[in-house]
């Protein structure tokens, strides 16, 4: 597995370093924002780790201008900032997960892994229902391509927007909390808020139903979670 950790701290650098490299990771690291950009480009990446303040080009722009292009690698996000709004933004702009400095390096090893185990670059159909695709609505998904088609045009998904459109489908009708979609979906239960969540459901509705302020497909059921009618 290579991971891209792009980060301008370098204490932290050499610390992530060696202990992913320990736990087996290939790891390639850039300590500016310009560089991170270009290596997560140009090379053949598993995961990003990728800081929110660095010099040359910030982390909420490189997430942005990475998902404008179509990578899809999977994103975790750095920030020494701890407002829910900055951890928004991150999601909204395509992340697939966020950790606050300082963090316990047994909380990042469970997010990788978990980031790891669950793109769908590394993960097929894990439940049995034999699905390759499925359409709803003007929608088409491809499971094995992890591809999403509307109006005949392609749309761009993180890979937790993918992961938890496809965990929806494949149970579709059943009714999931958030605390259920967390540990099902990003496989693990250890965040400060289930923001996560509600960030990527209302993420999922702004790119495929066709009034996302009245969902058709991706329900709130209250007081319970969401589901997936269709």
């Amino acid at each position: 597995m290579r991971v891209l950790l792009v980060e301008d701290e370098e204490g932290l650098v050499l610390t992530l370093t060696d202990r992913l490299r320990s736990e087996g990771f290939e790891v390639v690291s850039a300590t500016d924002g310009k560089a991170g950009f270009e290596a997560a480009q140009s090379r053949e990446l598993d995961l990003l780790i990728l800081d929110v303040m660095l010099p040359n080009k910030n982390g909420y722009d490189i997430c942005r201008d990475l998902r404008r292009k179509g990578i899809s690698t999977p994103i975790l996000m750095l920030t020494a900032k701890g407002e829910t709004i900055d951890k928004v933004l991150g999601l909204k702009l395509g992340a697939d997960d966020y950790l606050t400095k300082p963090f316990e390096m047994i909380e990042l090893l469970a997010r990788v892994e978990a980031l790891l185990r669950r793109s769908p670059a590394q993960q097929t159909n894990e439940n049995g229902n034999g699905l390759n695709s499925f359409r709803f609505g003007r929608v088409s998904v491809d499971f094995k391509r992890a591809e999403v088609i509307k109006n005949d045009l392609p749309v761009e998904l993180s890979a937790m927007e993918f992961k938890l459109l496809q965990f929806l489908i494949e149970n579709r009708g059943n009714v999931h909390s958030r605390d259920h979609l967390l540990d099902a979906v990003w496989g693990y239960d250890a965040m400060p808020s289930t923001r996560t969540v509600d960030v990527h459901i209302a993420w999922l509705r702004q790119k495929l139903e066709e009034n996302p302020r009245h969902p058709v497909f991706i329900q709130t059921v209250h007081g319970m979670g969401y589901k997936f009618a269709g």
